[in-house]
């Protein structure tokens, strides 16, 4: 079932959703914080909204296509899914044009509060590249606090350094399944 907030309409992903999440996805603008993984075919971003439907599928909870109420248009996607049953992941993506404008808050806003409705036992987390100060305010502000500062593996940019945001402490198995 579709969800509102105050200025956003979050939808569960369909197949149909691919065009207008791909014309995000491959917008260079939107990735300035990690350009590896902006998407160059239209392929990836089928494989990313299919993973979307496994994840309600599995949770009936995961990230959702954002849309503006008054239109529908598609403007980015995100919301909180579940990572190998071991936490929540917090996360989001925002057409260019709708940056700046307290969307990500209000999304995650909802999201979170879903998330702890649905498996409450399960910590909530935000990891980010710390050059992303935007998306660690948002982590911030939905009540997550910084656990963990650390080398990014696997990351092209070997000085890349990933923050972990979370809930609740983390255990050192948990810590090191988030690193991955």
């Amino acid at each position: 079932m579709p969800t509102k907030t105050q200025r956003l309409f979050l939808d569960r992903p369909r197949c149909e959703d691919a065009d207008g999440l791909h014309q995000i996805c491959s917008d260079p603008r939107v990735w300035s914080h990690f350009p590896s993984l902006r998407h160059g075919d239209i392929e990836q971003t089928q494989v990313m909204v299919s993973r979307f439907i496994s994840a309600w599928d599995r949770a009936e909870l995961g990230p959702w296509v954002v849309k503006y109420p008054s239109d529908q248009s598609i403007i980015g996607y995100g919301g909180c899914s579940i990572k190998d049953d071991i936490f929540w992941n917090l996360g989001y993506r925002f057409a260019f044009d709708a940056q700046g404008q307290g969307f990500a808050t209000e999304l995650s806003r909802e999201a979170v509060r879903q998330a702890k409705l649905s498996r409450p036992e399960l910590p909530l987390v935000a990891y980010l590249l710390e050059h992303n100060v935007a998306s660690a305010r948002v982590a911030e502000k939905v009540g997550l606090t910084l656990l963990h500062r650390g080398i990014d593996a696997g990351n092209p940019d070997s000085k890349a350094i990933r923050l972990v945001y979370a809930d609740r402490a983390l255990t050192e198995e948990q810590l090191a399944h988030i690193m991955l």
